[in-house]
């Protein structure tokens, strides 16, 4: 029987090593960790130099790497303020708009939802095809999804937020995946009811920098500053996010070096007896009819992968390194 702890994390975010490791203590070492859209392939720059490690950061350093990172999203850097991850963002905003009522286009990022009902706000999972005609004070919409990638188009959601702000109802749209779908970003629009997060581990595969942003109206980022206080995120997140953001050539050549190991990805699983029924090219989602069990088999042999608790036929792997998918390729083949 396996930990229930460990099955809680599995199923609620994927992570969690140090949980599989004790539920599984005879699997091979090192763990390979397929079980979050992360890539394993990181963004190789410079940290923050030691004399910075030893001083509070500097306010002039968060504004350089708010402009750096705004320059990337095409926005203006007065609408941009950098968090510590998506993750914090994302639990401030019921304090930030203190609505009644929010809708959730779903299943998606249980986080959204935890936030929203911890605050005491009237919360309602809705599907794809009921969101434009939400009435909700916040609609919120993971693009791409997490966890199976669906994607809404840029058009659709911009005339979204331009319906929206014109009834002064929030539209909040979560891009932590966007880098691999970068021409439907709303992150670049303007419209005054619209919120964007964007999340700075899962592409450049530094997600312990802990750094994301929120993308809004200035007066609002005013306020989420308040809240933040002066020294939101690390020196070592400023640094990172400042050299990452800068690097358009490792953007585009990780982006194009991902969408292929996602094809390969999606050959293994397909001769393993998966089916492929969505993801990015960060994370591939796939449905198996013992999918319970491969998830099993797969913890045996050191690979963890991500199960559902509201899809039991459903399994997630994260796209691997190249360097992964030999080893990969034969514990799908040994438990096929």
């Amino acid at each position: 029987m396996q930990d229930a702890a460990f099955l809680t994390t599995a199923t609620r975010h994927g992570g969690g090593l140090m949980k599989a490791a004790a539920a599984f203590p005879d699997a091979p070492r090192p763990w390979l960790d397929l079980s979050t859209g992360i890539n394993p392939e990181p963004w190789r720059g410079p940290r923050a130099p030691e004399a910075e490690l030893n001083r509070l950061p500097d306010p002039v350093a968060l504004a350089g790497l708010e402009t750096t990172a705004a320059a990337a999203f095409g926005a203006s850097a007065a609408r941009v303020a950098a968090t510590a991850g998506a993750e914090a963002a994302i639990r401030l905003l019921p304090l930030l708009l203190g609505v009644r009522s929010v809708e959730i286009v779903g299943p998606t990022y249980g986080t959204h939802a935890e936030a929203w009902r911890a605050a005491g706000t009237a919360t309602r999972l809705i599907a794809p095809e009921q969101a434009a005609a939400s009435q909700a004070g916040v609609l919120v919409i993971v693009n791409p999804n997490n966890p199976d990638g669906r994607l809404a188009l840029r058009a659709d959601l911009a005339a979204m937020a331009r319906e929206r702000s014109a009834a002064g109802r929030w539209l909040v749209v979560d891009e932590s995946f966007i880098e691999c779908a970068p021409l439907d970003s709303v992150s670049d629009l303007a419209e005054p009811s619209l919120i964007v997060l964007r999340s700075f581990g899962k592409f450049y595969g530094l997600a312990g920098a802990r750094l994301g942003f929120m993308i809004a109206e200035p007066d609002l980022i005013v306020r989420l500053r308040a809240l933040l206080g002066d020294w939101p995120v690390s020196a070592d997140a400023l640094a990172l996010g400042r050299g990452a953001y800068a690097d358009i050539e490792w953007r585009e050549r990780t982006r194009a070096a991902l969408e292929q190991r996602a094809e390969v990805l999606d050959a293994l699983l397909v001769r393993a007896g998966f089916e492929t029924t969505g993801g990015t090219s960060l994370f591939r989602m796939t449905r198996s009819s013992d999918a319970a069990r491969r998830f099993t088999q797969l913890c045996k042999a050191g690979i963890l992968t991500r199960p559902f608790d509201h899809a039991p036929d459903a399994l997630r792997f994260g796209v691997p390194a190249e360097r992964d998918l030999p080893r990969l390729a034969r514990a799908l083949e040994t438990g096929a």
